[in-house]
């Protein structure tokens, strides 16, 4: 695979390079692909949990009632 840059974004590759932050520009490359997996991942997670948020209505629960329990979640998960 050949990928052609501008000028200012090989020289922001290079400057990668020579800095010491990747061995190559495919390391670089392969790096940015990792990062947009991951990104793409947390984003399809985000939206699966606000789909489901918004499918299961309104709650009787009080903000104060909410917090708490997403704490106690929160502190459960912690422990593990």
């Amino acid at each position: 695979m050949n990928i052609s840059l501008p000028d200012p974004m090989r020289d922001w590759v290079q400057s990668q390079i020579e800095d010491g932050m990747y061995g190559s520009s495919s390391d670089y490359a392969r790096d940015l692909i990792r990062r947009d997996q991951g990104n793409r991942r947390q984003q399809r997670l985000l939206q699966a949990a606000i789909t489901e948020g918004l499918a299961s209505g309104i709650s009787d629960s009080s903000m104060e009632d909410v917090l708490k329990e997403a704490q106690a979640r929160l502190a459960g998960l912690n422990t593990d």
